[in-house]
């Protein structure tokens, strides 16, 4: 017999695309040299907090072939494509991307395991109500003074003047870290790689404020 035209239909099944997100282990510190699996074993790695898209991390391992870089990137979107942009670069064996969060993941690194630090535009949240969603905090400063190695790198940069005023204050207050110079900010950096977002304002003739502090 034919099923009642009148019934129901069950609701189709949905099924997440990128329920295979590269992910890092739940439990326990993490050393983020061991996600390598190459000829050698990395130095201290540099980190990238949210890549978004990526092309900085592509860009900046294509340039400099002993660059080892990790992405922690919270959307498991962008996470999946980009760790698998890098492999179909040949560039997998130095850079991973994983979907994770970085305040959760960052205390959890072994000591002295980071070379460099990047955090490019963060914190896109503008309403009283998303403080909470914001990355750069004490709790990250912790983590990251932690893992840093010995005049390890912390590079922040921004292009909305709040924010980059915020940041000196916030970094200079923690007094784990030192600016590299007199002060903390920089006309420019000397990693070769720039974010889209980055280029865009460069383009645009936005004024774009940048930060470089060394691991006291």
């Amino acid at each position: 017999m034919p099923p009642d035209s009148d019934s129901p239909r069950p609701a189709p099944r949905f099924v997440d695309p990128y329920a295979h997100a590269p992910r890092l282990p739940d439990e326990g510190s993490l050393d983020l040299r061991a996600v390598f699996h190459g000829p050698r074993a990395p130095g201290p790695v540099e980190l990238e907090i949210g890549p978004g898209r990526g092309w900085f991390t592509v860009e900046r391992l294509e340039l400099d072939p002993g660059a080892y870089v990790v992405g922690l990137e919270i959307k498991r979107k962008w996470a999946t494509i980009v760790d698998e942009r890098l492999k179909k670069r040949g560039l997998g064996g130095r850079g991973r991307v994983f979907a994770e969060d970085a305040r959760l993941i960052v205390p959890r690194l072994v000591q002295e395991s980071l070379a460099r630090v990047y955090l490019h535009f963060p914190d896109p949240w503008w309403k009283k109500r998303h403080q909470k969603r914001l990355v750069l905090g004490a709790p990250l400063l912790d983590g990251l003074v932690r893992a840093l190695a010995p005049e390890g790198e912390f590079f922040v940069q921004t292009d909305v003047l709040e924010r980059a005023e915020r940041y000196e204050s916030e970094i200079d207050a923690h007094g784990g870290f030192r600016p590299v110079q007199a002060t903390a900010r920089i006309e420019d950096h000397s990693y070769g790689a720039r974010s889209p977002r980055e280029r865009i304002a460069i383009r645009d003739g936005i004024p774009v404020y940048r930060l470089l502090y060394q691991k006291r």
